[in-house]
């Protein structure tokens, strides 16, 4: 499987970063659900899986791993398959397999279980794992994405998150969205993250970073994937026995975190996502923030993920 031919085209070596202030982090590759995934790896302590959205990598979670690492927590962010360092396998691309390569990453490293963070579709997937193992789950933090169930009945009833939600509706045209991706040595992709950013988007340099991991070749055609699945299964058995399987509640204490400006994902279409969690229940609004809360302000965004992890009574 390969993308069509590209002068950009990035080796894999580009996601293989160091951390704000030359903080050094641990680089290996895992094995799980039949793939090989990259990990970045800071510190010890209960694990803490770090999952990134469209259209990033590891990298977008630096400064909590760094934030997370400090405070006593075994902190990883793994490249979602197909992205990144991680496989890119010609299928697999559907939720609920990409939840199980999530899962799977959780035992490789060893852990009996783990608190999943997620952001974007890292957050749909967490929010699956959730509901599909939840015995390796001990909490579970969502930005920017509701409840998949949530997320189904607003790009289908609510005409607003339709219009909000086009780049996905746009992913289902042929090899065309691949190569918007990569033309001009992926400048659609800083040019989404700023349109999607509150008034405080990500620096530059971390701009630059995320064109030429989206150049690695194939990374844009399997980044997609995802969405495309998600879209042409709405009417197939296949996404409707997926639906069907997300009405098991989420069983873990949950933090949802949303920026009050997120045009990619409408605050509205987020709230109420809590009917889906029989377990202590908490609803983050960041004022001011847009689609990237963890990386707009990462000190409030990492403050409020920290005092929930460490809470013992996460309910109140």
């Amino acid at each position: 499987m390969t993308d069509p031919a590209t002068p950009s085209a990035q080796p894999a070596s580009a996601v293989l970063l160091d951390l704000p202030g030359g903080r050094k982090v641990s680089h290996r590759d895992v094995a799980a659900n039949g793939a090989r995934f990259h990990i970045a790896e800071l510190g010890d302590g209960p694990l803490v899986l770090l999952l990134h959205g469209f259209p990033q990598f590891w990298w977008t979670w630096r400064h909590q791993l760094v934030a997370l690492a400090d405070a006593g927590f075994r902190a990883v962010a793994m490249d979602l398959r197909g992205v990144g360092g991680s496989d890119r396998t010609p299928r697999g691309y559907d939720p609920a397999n990409l939840a199980l390569d999530v899962t799977g990453v959780i035992r490789s490293l060893g852990e009996p279980d783990a608190a999943l963070v997620g952001h974007d579709l890292g957050g749909y997937l967490a929010w699956t794992a959730a509901a599909m193992r939840p015995k390796l789950v001990r909490r579970l933090a969502v930005a920017s994405m509701p409840h998949p169930r949530r997320w189904r009945s607003a790009m289908l009833r609510d005409v607003k998150q339709t219009r909000a939600g086009s780049h996905i509706w746009g992913f289902q045209r042929p090899w065309i969205p691949e190569r918007q991706l990569t033309a001009d040595d992926g400048a659609l992709v800083a040019e989404l993250i700023q349109d999607w950013s509150g008034p405080r988007p990500p620096e530059d340099e971390a701009l630059e970073t995320y064109r030429r991991a989206m150049c690695i070749p194939s990374a844009a055609h399997c980044a997609v994937e995802p969405y495309r699945w998600m879209v042409r299964s709405l009417a197939r058995p296949d996404g409707i026995q997926f639906n069907r399987r997300m009405k098991r509640p989420v069983r873990v204490p949950t933090l949802h975190l949303h920026g009050s400006l997120d045009p990619v994902m409408r605050t509205r279409s987020a709230a109420g996502s809590g009917e889906y969690v029989e377990a202590p229940y908490r609803w983050r609004l960041f004022d001011g923030l847009g689609h990237f809360p963890h990386e707009e302000d990462p000190v409030a965004f990492s403050s409020e993920l920290i005092n929930w992890l460490k809470d013992p009574e996460p309910d109140r």
